[in-house]
């Protein structure tokens, strides 16, 4: 539990004030903690922003898994349209920019890679599959940068028009 609260605390620092407020000493002051409770869970700023992209990853991982779709595409899908409405996407863009060392980012391009080949072997269009991913990663990044871009009844159409070409011959 107190690792979630260093890491929210870290998040809420980072989309605040960006990611030259980010220091282990504002982290704990921001969770309330001495900076020795924080060097426990995390003991470097590095250590701290990959903890941040574990989660994030765990957390998209558990939101396609939770959408109980016929295949992972349409589950991808979903929880991308999920997480957009839920705000969630904010903290990727806020934490993926905090970190600027390549090798902090292997936990999310692994987890992209994994989520662009997941299941395509049993997509009946493995090639509409890969289109609807793709957009949905565009999605991803113009709400990030533009939260206010779509309204809720635009994401149903899009939703409609992605599930729709996922379907056709």
């Amino acid at each position: 539990m107190r690792r979630d609260e260093l890491l929210n605390a870290a998040e809420e620092l980072l989309a605040e004030q960006g990611a030259t407020c980010l220091t282990l000493s504002a982290v704990a002051d921001r969770a309330g903690v001495s900076k020795g409770g924080l060097l426990y869970h995390f003991n470097t700023k590095e250590a701290l922003i990959k903890g941040m992209i574990e989660r994030l990853v765990a957390d998209f991982d558990e939101l396609v898994a939770a959408q109980g779709e016929s295949s992972y595409t349409r589950a991808y899908l979903a929880a991308t349209l999920a997480a957009v409405r839920s705000g969630r996407l904010r903290r990727w863009a806020v934490v993926t920019g905090a970190a600027g060392d390549p090798q902090l980012l292997a936990p999310m391009r692994e987890a992209m890679a994994r989520w662009h080949r997941e299941g395509m072997e049993s997509e009946p269009d493995p090639v509409a599959a890969r289109i609807v991913r793709l957009a949905c990663e565009g999605l991803w990044d113009v709400v990030t940068h533009d939260p206010e871009f779509y309204a809720d009844a635009q994401y149903e159409e899009l939703h409609r028009r992605l599930l729709a070409f996922l379907s056709s011959p």
